[in-house]
């Protein structure tokens, strides 16, 4: 395998590049100032909320391109790039269907801050690990102060077996996406990663053969796909293993950076 001809390199972030402590190693940084050196577009790309991802990669978050609510929006040093809001009937008819499941947490995703109801304390707490600013309202349905990228939606039991079934029958009308052990995400049909990577790709005149991906949840798949070089890490759902043309070490292994040093001995 030869990483010579790569001029982008995107990655995930929880399951990807965070360990499992949701934190980015020391080393990650030293290897991205390599990146930079040798003119490499850096993605980082998440179903977490723009503030969210740029606090993990303080860093560097005005130097890279951010990829936030799985696609829906993506920002380059404050410039907008992608947008792609939910319409708010198609967000209602979300909430009503989430009404009657027990036990979710819905959290509706706007640009830069985050809203939910407030009645679950223990959950405010887990919020907060991926979304840095949030605020409690009294009535989602009613909400009309900014777009919505997306519904995020919580279940402690598990997203897969406590809230995909309800919603799998939006699929085609909207994009639902599992994007974690707990989480699934609902938005525009557009509003998924792939669609944003490949709008970046043109905007860069970057191809599939020139672009490297990691990814290890279903909500990866759409932009590991548009990529030549797409890496599963040893921890990712069964579909990405199956669907990643390479696998690399898990997230608390140094998945990312282990690649990232052959791409940088690659490119000398």
């Amino acid at each position: 395998m030869d990483l010579s001809a790569i001029k982008m390199v995107v990655t995930d972030m929880d399951g990807t590049l965070l360990n499992s402590r949701h934190e980015v190693s020391p080393l990650f940084f030293e290897l991205y100032k390599e990146l930079r050196k040798k003119e490499i577009l850096f993605v980082a790309a998440s179903g977490r909320q723009y503030n969210s991802i740029a606090d993990k990669l303080s860093q560097i978050a005005n130097e890279i391109i951010i990829i936030a609510e799985n696609g829906g929006l993506a920002i380059h040093n404050d410039q907008e790039l992608i947008s792609t809001p939910l319409d708010s009937i198609s967000k209602n008819s979300i909430l009503s269907i989430l009404e009657k499941i027990e036990g979710v947490h819905p959290v509706l995703c706007g640009k830069h801050n985050a809203y939910i109801l407030g009645e679950s304390p223990r959950f405010i707490n887990t919020l907060k690990e991926y979304y840095t600013k949030y605020s409690i309202i009294e009535d989602l349905q009613k909400f009309d102060n900014e777009e919505v990228m997306k519904i995020a939606v919580y279940h402690y039991g598990g997203s897969e077996k406590h809230i995909y079934p309800s919603v799998k029958h939006l699929e085609g009308k909207l994009k639902v996406k599992v994007s974690g052990e707990n989480w699934v995400d609902l938005s525009h049909i557009n509003a998924h990663k792939g669609f944003a990577l490949q709008k970046i790709q043109e905007q860069h005149g970057i191809g599939p053969e020139e672009t490297l991906v990691f990814g290890d949840y279903n909500n990866d798949l759409e932009m590991l796909a548009l990529a030549k070089y797409s890496f599963a890490m040893a921890n990712s759902h069964p579909n990405v293993l199956k669907s990643a043309n390479y696998t690399t070490l898990s997230n608390d292994d140094f998945g990312v950076e282990r690649i990232l040093k052959k791409l940088i001995k690659d490119k000398n």
